[in-house]
């Protein structure tokens, strides 16, 4: 359906759009009362401010957009960049109706490095453009802490808020604190401490802030090393204990690949409402800093012009200069000597991956707020509507939901997940091997693991459920239905199949499937089952192989242990690049007896 956008200024509106010029830049609509009511870009402003009054609209709101139009003014900018920031800077101010809603997210802390001599490094909410380096936004207060901590075990930094200037030191005007006496500072105010000293400080803040951790544990070994061999133990030792601090907050580290070194991360998932996408700040191969937030639609905005939104404000935000952004799909937007990535494999797809499951997750998660936050007479409602939709013979108080998980026939292992009035019941979800069925077989292994759920359940007397899902399409349900018979109690549980493309149900015996509406209530629980019931299998799953990935050949050398293992892929990432090494680059590692027995292994030069 489309809709007229007649306009009573529509005369005075023409004259307007005629005289504006064909260049990039932001345009403003004010309603009669003089307040802007809507902010937006072009890369052509003639052409994209005519076309709101030249044309039917699909959008209810922008046909009601436009009839409220009483004026409109523009600004001429350089580029489509600066009309970008612009539009994004004035959207946040105004708030106007009609426009996505901007948050400026004052409220989430940074970490500040202030501008000034012997910098101090704390939390803050407030960013203030003063030549000071903020690192942030960060979602969790937690992660703040954790980092001002390792800060304040590896270096002695001040806290105080004096003008440490070079004239108020020389001319004595502080005096050391309780900080110094208990040698949590080394004293500046007094000139106890040089300048350069703490500058290396700083220095090696700012790249484990900005992810290179490598860079200042390289710095900080090449140190202890030249202590150790001036025979400065006392010295080599506390930098050794300050390597160890770093060491253990690096392996905490998500690491993707060291050959990704500068790069953003945008995943986005979308509903009816709102769109929701994550953000990732790649370094030197290892995920520093993720955000997600949720952009609510105001006229029905593509899933395009969504992510560019996204992109530009959260940029804006966190300072970033990645000069590559990894997307799902290329936006209609040029930012200077910026490359936008579609990746199609490979560790950069992997990444994208992430993100859009990460925003997938951050949609679920609210809709699951939702659901937990709606009364009992709601919940009755929505099982009542399950019942009427899915023609159930009775309320589905409890449902239980299979996946199945493979890769290539290893591992093969299923989850079931269990919904009790609505809600997941977490402490029901169970995890199971897949003992009889070799190879990548999804049928025989959703059958295997149906028929030992509900036998146990039987055996042991449980609570059955009174809807069966089955993440799948008719092969699955129809194996998952023979389990059934062979406990007797096909026809006494009701039970579905989902498959994911379309997202069909079918029923068992008909071949025909249902298309529920996209805003069902029942589409969504049984959505919502089926997505938990994948990740809860894809966790475990993933727990199993990596586990199986770490005993690699070296676990069959005699003498080199775990411990060794986990040290070299850590440095090596895999044991191809193990075996490139030069035999000294090893032994520095891990000595040089493990270092003789690898090189003898794989019959290496020495």
């Amino acid at each position: 359906m489309k809709y007229a956008a007649s306009n009573k200024n529509a005369g005075q509106l023409k004259k307007l759009v005629s005289v504006l010029p064909n260049q990039p830049g932001i345009y403003q609509y004010f309603d009669n009362t003089g307040k802007i009511i809507y902010v937006g870009k072009a890369k052509n402003l003639k052409k994209r401010v005519a076309s709101y009054f030249t044309k039917k609209h699909e959008n209810r709101k922008t046909a009601l957009l436009v009839r409220s139009i009483a004026d409109i003014k523009h600004m001429v900018v350089e580029t489509e960049q600066d009309a970008l920031l612009l539009e994004n800077n004035l959207i946040k101010k105004y708030q106007p109706r009609y426009n996505i809603r901007l948050k400026d997210d004052k409220t989430y802390p940074w970490i500040v490095i202030k501008n000034e001599r012997f910098p101090r490094v704390f939390q803050t909410r407030n960013v203030i453009r003063d030549g000071s380096q903020y690192f942030g936004p960060y979602t969790s207060v937690m992660t703040v802490r954790t980092l001002l901590d390792l800060f304040k075990k590896l270096y002695k930094l001040r806290n105080c808020k004096y003008n440490l200037s070079k004239e108020n030191v020389e001319n004595g005007k502080f005096k050391v604190c309780l900080e110094y006496h208990i040698g949590n500072c080394l004293g500046p105010c007094e000139a106890y401490q040089e300048e350069e000293n703490y500058k290396q400080y700083i220095t090696e803040i700012r790249d484990i802030l900005k992810g290179n951790i490598s860079v200042v544990i390289k710095y900080l070994r090449d140190l202890m090393h030249r202590f150790s061999e001036n025979y400065k133990f006392e010295e080599a030792n506390e930098v050794k204990e300050k390597l160890e601090i770093l060491e253990k907050f690096q392996n905490r580290s998500t690491v993707v690949s060291a050959t990704i070194t500068d790069v953003d991360v945008f995943g986005i998932d979308i509903d009816e409402k709102s769109a929701f996408i994550n953000y990732l700040k790649v370094i030197n191969g290892a995920i520093i800093q993720t955000y997600t937030t949720e952009i609510k639609k105001a006229l029905d905005e593509t899933k395009e012009e969504l992510l560019q939104y996204a992109i530009v404000d959260i940029r804006q935000k966190i300072f970033s200069n990645a000069k590559e952004i990894i997307v799902p799909f290329k936006p209609e937007i040029d930012l200077e000597k910026i490359s936008f990535k579609v990746p199609v494999r490979g560790d950069k797809k992997k990444l994208l991956d992430l993100s859009e499951r990460n925003a997938k997750y951050f949609r679920l998660e609210k809709e699951k707020q939702k659901i937990l936050s709606k009364p009992k007479e709601s919940t009755n409602r929505i099982l009542e509507t399950i019942k009427k939709d899915l023609q159930l013979k009775e309320l589905p108080t409890r449902i239980e939901c299979f996946d199945n998980s493979n890769l290539q026939g290893s591992n093969p292992t299923a989850a079931c997940v269990v919904f009790k009035n609505t809600k997941p019941a977490k402490k029901e979800y169970r995890h199971y091997h897949v003992k009889t069925v070799e190879g990548p077989d999804d049928f025989a292994s959703m059958e295997e693991i149906v028929y030992r759920r509900y036998k146990r359940q039987i055996e042991e007397k449980q609570n059955l459920p009174q809807l069966i899902i089955i993440d799948g399409g008719k092969g699955q349900l129809g194996m998952a239905l023979n389990a059934l018979e062979k406990l007797n109690l096909r026809g006494k549980i009701s039970i579905i199949g989902i498959a994911k493309k379309l997202e069909e149900i079918y029923f068992p015996g008909d071949s025909v499937p249902l298309y529920l509406d996209k805003n069902s209530e029942t589409l969504k629980i049984i959505q919502q089952a089926r997505d938990e019931a994948h990740r809860f299998g894809i966790t475990f799953h993933r727990k199993l192989r990596s586990k199986n990935f770490l005993k690699t050949e070296l676990d069959e050398i005699p003498g080199i242990g775990e411990k060794t293992i986990q040290q070299l892929l850590r440095r090596f990432k895999s044991l191809e690049n193990v075996k490139k090494q030069a035999f000294d680059t090893v032994a520095e590692e891990i000595g040089n007896s493990k270092a003789v027995k690898i090189f003898d292994f794989y019959k290496l030069k020495r």
